[in-house]
């Protein structure tokens, strides 16, 4: 079994990984990003949707929203947000490497570092080209990542997390050429530790604006965040949008 199909790492680390922290930041960001300004009524596929945190404000905001997510854990997550917002969505138990619906979307999107996963370079072309054929023309894709850049500048420093409840050492290391990432967490809650350890590749601005025009993407961009600031030493992500012609 690969890291990513364990659910019990989902469930066990979403405090973590899907706290009200970034629950707000979702919300501001797509009420607020001009990356996420999408024309009223736009059908958005979150592909790696996890407990719909962008599901939820993505279909406040009038959006036909599809999640796939692998985790059944996080699905019935997203299935609880999405009835105490009451609002309606569609969600999908599904792998990126496989979901297509040929033209289905005007827009796909990827958050929270979700794209690389897979530890064959092919299957993480894959999910390019699924999201390519699954844009209607003139539809866009987004990808948000750490890329390189913004990770040789932390790279290598322990960090701790504070929980209300647990706390969270997370420990990151550099693999094969500065080509792929193993991150270490360890969650100490209510005297009892609990350990991941993810492995995904990594790329820098240049390697996925690359494998996006390969797929077929035209007007790709780069971004530091999601108030669309250049891809400089200031930038805190790596968000890659690119167009279907």
């Amino acid at each position: 079994m690969q890291w990513y199909e364990d659910d019990g790492l989902w469930s066990g680390f979403a405090d973590f990984m899907f706290g009200q922290r970034r629950a707000g930041e979702a919300e501001e960001y797509v009420t607020g990003s001009p990356l996420l300004d999408f024309p009223p009524d736009a059908r958005v596929l979150d592909l790696c949707c996890g407990p719909a945190l962008y599901v939820v404000p993505l279909a406040r905001r009038g959006h036909r929203v599809t999640g796939v997510d692998l985790s059944p854990a996080m699905l019935h997550r997203g299935e609880a947000a999405c009835a105490a917002a009451g609002v309606s969505a569609e969600l999908v138990q599904g792998d990126m490497a496989t979901f297509v619906r040929p033209g289905g979307f005007d827009v796909v999107l990827n958050m929270y570092t979700s794209f690389g996963y897979f530890a064959e370079p092919e299957r993480n072309r894959q999910v390019l080209r699924n999201a390519f054929a699954s844009l209607a023309p003139g539809g866009q894709l987004i990808v948000d990542v750490f890329g390189k850049e913004v990770l040789a500048r932390r790279v290598g420093r322990p960090q701790v997390v504070e929980l209300p409840d647990a706390t969270v050492f997370l420990r990151d290391t550099i693999l094969d050429d500065w080509t792929r990432l193993r991150t270490e967490w360890t969650m100490i809650r209510g005297g009892q530790a609990r350990t991941a350890s993810l492995t995904s590749f990594i790329y820098s601005a240049a390697e996925l604006r690359t494998m996006f025009e390969d797929v077929g993407f035209v007007d790709v961009e780069a971004f530091g965040g999601f108030d669309a600031r250049p891809y400089d030493p200031r930038a805190t992500r790596l968000v890659v949008r690119g167009r279907r012609r």
